[in-house]
């Protein structure tokens, strides 16, 4: 089993349902026979604080490889970034103990956010994957973000067409994780 944990980039916010990039990934997966179920953990706007507190849900499904997608909310908010980046040791730390495979999908933020904060918040997802030896993909829109057709007006979430990329690039990131 594959989890994907996360937020509503995770979930398929404003997507059609069955479009979300787990419901893509699961199709790719298929395509190329690997015998992996997809589980779609997302929840819209999830800040690190409620991965932390929805850990004990994905340990019980007790999946092979977790792909941990959180903290676009938190630095959305504005929250403390010593808060979310040990909100995100505690997720992947648990996983990685539980002898679970983890690849960690990094998001950034807007400009206006200004270059400090937006260079210690992206630091926050490689010293992480540093320090659990874990795979990871800097920006999880990468390819879709600023394509045409591919984010929604709102600006964050991509399109169906968008998720397809996404999944795209969750899939090049598992590669070395998946097993025939």
């Amino acid at each position: 089993m594959l989890v994907c944990f996360g937020d509503s980039l995770t979930a398929g916010y404003g997507a059609e349902p069955g479009h979300s990039y787990p419901d893509y990934l699961q199709k790719d997966l298929d395509q190329l026979h690997l015998r992996y179920r997809v589980v779609n953990e997302g929840v819209s706007g999830n800040t690190t604080k409620d991965g932390v507190s929805r850990l004990n849900q994905v340990l019980a499904l007790k999946p092979a490889i977790v792909v941990v997608e959180f903290g676009g909310n938190d630095g959305l908010r504005g929250l403390p970034l010593s808060q979310t980046r040990a909100n995100l040791d505690r997720i992947v730390g648990t996983l990685v103990k539980a002898g679970i495979q983890v690849a960690i999908a990094g998001i950034t933020l807007p400009p206006q956010y200004g270059a400090d904060y937006i260079d210690q918040f992206n630091a926050m997802y490689v010293t992480l994957a540093k320090k659990y030896h874990v795979a990871m993909l800097p920006f999880l829109l990468q390819n879709a973000y600023g394509g045409r057709g591919m984010i929604q007006a709102d600006g964050i979430h991509p399109t169906s067409k968008g998720n397809e990329v996404v999944a795209r690039n969750v899939l090049n990131l598992l590669r070395p994780m998946l097993k025939k």
